[in-house]
């Protein structure tokens, strides 16, 4: 099958890239330095090639996906890096065999795990986003607490998501130190053998993590381009082109296939105007007015011309990857315009 056979809108995934971009990682992070967080892509497929370049420790956004890789046996290591008050599921899975860890950051989220049958957990410590995780002078007491319930403590967790997607590299190591420093202090009151932290963009700046939860690196956006990153971009949203004008088209890929939190997509060669539910609307031929960073290396094939026909194909490249693989059922890996494999995103939803 090629490319063009396909329906779309349809999520791609250049096979060659997302293994440039595994190993790139597995050569920087080698085995449990790395915690690849699968909300970024959602698919168990991909993290079976994550395990077999050496990860074999993962970290989940939520029950679905805890539930999810253990079905299919990626269950040695998993970590919700999210608090819940409910976790009994959680412990369903436990139970079954593999090893489950949950965020905790207070006294009712201590209660959950214990009474979802939840052994072990970690402390999640506010380190500078305005989210989850408790203060630092709190982390040691809630420790203690934890452990008289009969929980054990693996160690510390703190994100610091504020600092992560800074372009300036300075100012982004920083923040990143500044913050490690508030997850040092707790982890010195808490024990534990894990410092659990870090993302994709401060991935090689994180030096206190005993482990970095990043996830982006497997698929990229442009959001992430703008770190200038090793990492190339290995994802991108198969539009049709359903309307032309003298000043713009139209393709048919919207609000409802792509993640706009982060800003509109690019559209190699093009000018994005804005997107709709099922609709996007470009300007082609303004290359050089195009949205992305210079050094963001794209196939040649993905470039679009200025003479624009209904009916053609176009490469779109998402702004934040985690909601655009949470809206597709599938994913297409290819080479070049060929249809390699078919990948379910097998743990988007609750």
């Amino acid at each position: 099958m090629k490319i063009h056979d396909l329906m779309t809108p349809a999520l791609l995934i250049d096979g060659a890239r997302l293994d440039a971009n595994l190993s790139t990682m597995a050569s920087a992070l080698p085995g449990t330095r790395l915690r690849p967080h699968v909300k970024a892509h959602k698919c168990t497929a991909l993290a079976r090639r994550q395990l077999e370049v050496g990860h074999a420790t993962f970290c989940c956004a939520t029950i679905r996906e805890i539930e999810g890789m253990a079905k299919v046996g990626l269950e040695d290591d998993l970590l919700l890096a999210n608090e819940v008050l409910s976790a009994e599921r959680l412990g369903v899975v436990a139970r079954s065999g593999a090893r489950v860890t949950v965020a905790v950051d207070s006294e009712e989220t201590i209660d959950a795990a214990v009474r979802g049958g939840v052994g072990e957990v970690l402390i999640d410590v506010n380190v500078g986003l305005p989210r989850c995780g408790c203060p630092v002078e709190r982390a040691g007491g809630l420790a203690d607490k934890a452990r008289q319930m009969g929980l054990e403590v693996r160690g510390v967790m703190g994100y610091e998501g504020h600092v992560v997607g800074v372009a300036d590299r300075k100012k982004r190591e920083a923040g990143c130190e500044e913050s490690m420093e508030k997850l040092a202090a707790a982890h010195r009151e808490v024990g534990g053998e894990l410092i659990s932290s870090g993302g994709t963009g401060t991935y090689d700046c994180n030096h206190v993590a005993t482990e970095i939860q990043a996830g982006s690196y497997t698929l990229m956006d442009t959001a992430c381009w703008a770190l200038e990153l090793p990492f190339v971009q290995a994802m991108s949203v198969l539009a049709t082109v359903i309307s032309v004008s003298e000043k713009f088209a139209v393709a048919n890929a919207g609000l409802k296939s792509i993640g706009m939190d982060h800003g509109n997509p690019t559209i190699p060669g093009a000018r994005v105007l804005f997107c709709s539910d099922e609709h996007t609307t470009w300007i082609p031929g303004l290359g050089k007015d195009t949205p992305k960073p210079a050094s963001m290396p794209i196939p040649e094939h993905w470039e679009t011309q200025k003479d624009i026909r209904i009916g053609d194909r176009i490469h779109m490249v998402p702004a934040h990857v985690d909601p655009t693989l949470a809206y597709h059922e599938r994913a297409y890996v290819v080479d070049g315009e060929d249809v390699v494999d078919e990948w379910a995103i097998d743990l988007r939803g609750w």
